[in-house]
């Protein structure tokens, strides 16, 4: 199960995620990723509630931080994940 939330504001797309970030929940997240990089507007990708990021959710993590999309997350969990894959893409 997941949820996507996509708040558009003159000067930055948030999007964040509710669930998890695994096998296809990653392809809904990533259409939506998709659509705000075509804006060509500094994206956030807040990982809020997500319980489970598998391979493929941290292969598109990594993908979208390359891209300069900034991630951020709220707990231990999400946090330590997003923190590796900032450091990688350092």
């Amino acid at each position: 199960m997941i949820r996507i939330m996509t708040a558009t504001e003159p000067k930055l797309i948030t999007i964040t995620v509710d669930g998890e970030l695994a096998g296809e929940c990653v392809d809904a997240v990533e259409t939506c990723a998709t659509q705000a990089v075509a804006q060509r507007r500094p994206i956030r990708l807040f990982l809020r509630d997500v319980s489970n990021i598998d391979e493929s959710g941290r292969a598109f993590l990594a993908r979208l931080a390359a891209k300069g999309v900034r991630l951020c997350a709220a707990g231990v969990y999400c946090s330590y994940v997003v923190a590796k894959i900032s450091q990688s893409a350092a």
